[in-house]
């Protein structure tokens, strides 16, 4: 049995780029989107910088670790994954950088919090005082624009934007 070693590699296309065929970046030059990231982004980083750096008055990674050990139940490794998704997720929707994969994570941070947390305060945020904790209108507001976005894409004046037309002819 011989293998053959080809002599001659094909040469690189340079003139495209090799992520513009990707379906994880391909977006349209639309400015809905750009609208709907940049907000999600906007209003999800406080949140998760209250989570990882104990800003705006949460508690860190220690409290907010502590929080889903101890009253949620949920492992430290979890609790480190949500922190991570959050402010990850957060920085890049703003920036418009592999838009659909950071609203998808942010969707399902948001189940997740829904299952675990408001699903069992109803449906109403507790904007008089008088439930036990915060429902779940917030998050499905949330889970429609992460799902825009994971249909959508980032849309102009974004990374993966840029990067899908570099190169292009």
């Amino acid at each position: 049995m011989s293998t053959q070693v080809p002599t001659q590699l094909a040469p690189f296309d340079t003139t495209r780029s090799p992520f513009e065929a990707h379906p994880l970046i391909r977006t349209s030059d639309e400015s809905a989107p750009v609208y709907l990231r940049v907000v999600l982004g906007a209003v999800m980083f406080p949140h998760a910088a209250q989570k990882a750096f104990g800003w705006f008055g949460g508690g860190g990674v220690t409290g907010t670790l502590a929080f889903f050990r101890e009253a949620l139940h949920l492992p430290n490794a979890l609790g480190i994954l949500v922190i991570a998704i959050e402010l990850a997720a957060a920085v890049a929707l703003v920036l418009g950088a592999f838009t659909r994969v950071a609203a998808l994570a942010i969707g399902v941070v948001m189940v997740g919090a829904v299952a675990s947390v408001h699903l069992q305060h109803g449906f109403f945020m507790n904007w008089f005082g008088n439930q036990a904790g915060e429902g779940f209108e917030y998050h499905l507001l949330v889970l429609a624009m992460a799902a825009a976005l994971v249909i959508q894409g980032a849309g102009r004046a974004s990374i993966d934007r840029w990067l899908g037309t570099r190169g292009r002819t």
